[in-house]
């Protein structure tokens, strides 16, 4: 029987938040990366402005990070995290602890930002049962909001198409509105003046529904996929207060500002907003092994904790590559990489030269607004009439073509480099932009 080749078969893989079949008439194939760059299938070097999605802070294939897994992997393959754990585990948990602002000191280990977000509504409810008040079982999202692909992310998430596929989802589940305002908020510099006020809702809701049955809030403290949305100045800090006020979790998913993408640790830290829960992927790892975690500050562990006998299962939760080793052996080369090359810092003083770059394009053709925070930018187009997200599609593979990786959400062009960015290398993501968005009908 002659031996079959599959290189070329790209029948089989469905792939995932992709056009199947127009992808696969035209495929856009990465077949290496290292430091700043992709390779394609083509024999292209590629730009990498969107740090793969939004995860490869540090660069691809930083060398200490695969000498890491590599090591790794022949030393401890695997370990059962049920009932039985494996060192570094825990060295990697102090370490993360000693990251977090205020008391969050506990971490629990899972696999993808989607995980993550139904094991930190999880421990809400379990929380909130442990402290004789199980009445609290709804939970608030916010419109526009990304958490994910499980049905509790997806229930608290306020992405239409991520949600119309599905059904109801989950009874109980109530959301916010968006922080955008295009009328008052255009061509922002870091945080809108204007806004705070939307946090306000949250006490429509508790009318609406009565504190004594809300578990948990959870936002993005920049929402990312849905186009990059800052929290106006304020907000944050009065969601805080709102939620203190009527015994409410604030959950922040920082899936995507967690591990210096703001300049600092954590978006928590950058803005001064202390949450009960913070939920994290993608840099946590480099994205080199799937890998995340939820960070409880101390009351929440030890309600749940002293709930239960000794003994006993504390939380009746968890996946069988919780803390896997290789992941943990990355996670921990990754903190190595960003303490030893200063990448927060880096970022953050680089923030100004990005923020300026990423505002040049006001006047560019297409360009409705500008939006940016840290080592983030969005680039909102106007739709083509009848066609939406046809233009900013045409201008995600235009830039591909040449030799730039943007990110497509709707009508809007999403930026987030490695850390490691260089000027130079800022100036070519925004003039292929420029030159592309004049290219565009």
């Amino acid at each position: 029987m002659p031996e079959l080749d599959f290189s070329n078969n790209l029948d089989a893989f469905w792939m995932p938040f992709t056009a199947n079949r127009q992808f696969k008439n035209a495929p856009r194939l990465l077949v290496s990366a290292k430091g700043m760059h992709y390779r394609s299938h083509d024999g292209r070097q590629i730009l990498d402005g969107t740090a793969g999605l939004w995860c490869v802070n540090a660069g691809h294939s930083h060398p200490r990070i695969v000498e890491a897994i590599q090591t790794q992997a022949g030393e401890l393959d695997y370990a059962p995290p049920f009932q039985m754990a494996h060192p570094k585990s825990f060295e990697l948990a102090a370490r993360l602890t000693t990251m977090t602002p205020g008391d969050l000191d506990h971490v629990f280990f899972a696999n993808s930002g989607s995980e993550a977000v139904d094991t930190a509504l999880k421990i809400a409810l379990a929380y909130h049962r442990a402290r004789g008040d199980a009445g609290r079982v709804r939970l608030i999202g916010r419109e526009r909001g990304y958490h994910g692909v499980g049905f509790g992310g997806i229930a608290v998430g306020g992405m239409v198409g991520n949600r119309k596929q599905f059904g109801a989802l989950f009874a109980g589940v109530d959301h916010l509105p968006h922080t955008y305002d295009p009328k008052r908020q255009a061509y922002s510099r870091g945080q809108p003046e204007e806004g705070a006020e939307f946090a306000d809702a949250l006490e429509r809701l508790v009318g609406l529904h009565d504190a004594s049955s809300i578990a948990a809030v959870i936002v993005e403290p920049v929402a990312g996929s849905t186009g990059v949305l800052i929290p106006p100045k304020g907000y944050l800090e009065r969601l805080r207060a709102i939620c203190d006020k009527h015994g409410i979790l604030l959950i922040f998913d920082e899936v995507i500002t967690g591990f210096g993408r703001l300049g600092s640790a954590f978006g928590a830290e950058y803005f001064g907003v202390l949450p009960d829960m913070i939920t994290v992927a993608k840099g946590i790892t480099n994205a080199a092994v799937p890998m995340s975690a939820v960070f409880t500050r101390k009351r929440i562990f030890d309600t749940l904790i002293e709930a239960t006998p000794v003994g006993g299962i504390e939380l009746a939760h968890g996946y069988t590559y919780s803390a896997h080793p290789l992941a943990v052996a990355a996670s921990l080369a990754t903190l190595d990489v960003y303490r030893d090359e200063g990448l927060f810092e880096r970022a953050r003083e680089l923030s100004p030269y990005w923020e300026d770059a990423i505002h040049s394009l006001k006047g560019a053709r297409h360009v409705i607004d500008l939006r940016n925070i840290g080592l983030v930018g969005a680039i909102e187009l106007e739709p083509r009439p009848g066609q939406p997200m046809k233009r900013a599609y045409e201008v995600f593979t235009g830039c591909y073509a040449a030799g730039v990786l943007v990110r497509q959400a709707g009508d809007i062009i999403c930026l987030s480099p490695p850390l490691i960015i260089e000027k130079s290398q800022v100036d070519q993501i925004v003039e292929t932009l420029r030159k592309v968005l004049e290219q565009v009908e």
